[in-house]
């Protein structure tokens, strides 16, 4: 396109070009039993337990010097486990809280096995509970039961996940 006085100009966006899109579930999609085998699943590398470490200032030599983790027996760093937490809750969001629920609570969280770089995870999360907030009357309290498994199918963590959700609107 071009102005008046031949220069070129961009189009402004316009509202309409950009379509809200309902994303996650709502508090009517979850049975209770029901099982989520979430998607793709995550390979954690010695990069991102650096970073990460190093950024929540997790100075522990476990997670930053090789040497240090294979005197204390393991054949690598190990990967920072509130990485692994935050890998593991970040693979179960597109299932079961992109709708944008609160977080509500994390409880009995058991760090298994530990986590080495080059390991892949992959998560599961199973409904254990799914009611009507009491205090909210367009949301619902969903209660998950999620496992990762690393690539050799060994669980490496597990917890229990509450949520507020937002009730399905268009009903």
């Amino acid at each position: 396109m071009s102005g008046t006085d031949g220069a070129a100009t961009v189009a402004e966006p316009v509202l309409a070009d950009f379509p809200v899109r309902r994303r996650g579930a709502w508090l009517e999609k979850f049975a209770v039993g029901e099982v989520f085998d979430h998607h793709w699943g995550r390979t954690i590398t010695d990069g991102d337990n650096a970073v990460f470490s190093t950024v929540t200032c997790n100075w522990n030599p476990m997670h930053l010097n090789a040497e240090f983790a294979r005197a204390h027996g393991h054949e690598d760093v190990v990967v920072n486990s509130m990485l692994v937490l935050c890998t593991v809750i970040g693979l179960s969001v597109e299932d079961l809280s992109e709708s944008g629920g609160p977080f509500v609570a994390i409880d009995d969280c058991v760090f298994e096995k530990p986590v080495f770089p080059g390991d892949t995870l992959t998560v599961r999360s199973t409904v254990l509970d799914s009611r009507e907030s009491r205090s909210r009357p367009k949301a619902g309290i969903v209660t998950w039961r999620t496992e990762a498994i690393n690539q050799n199918g060994a669980r490496v963590l597990h917890y229990i996940r509450k949520n507020l959700i937002a009730k399905d609107s268009s009903r």
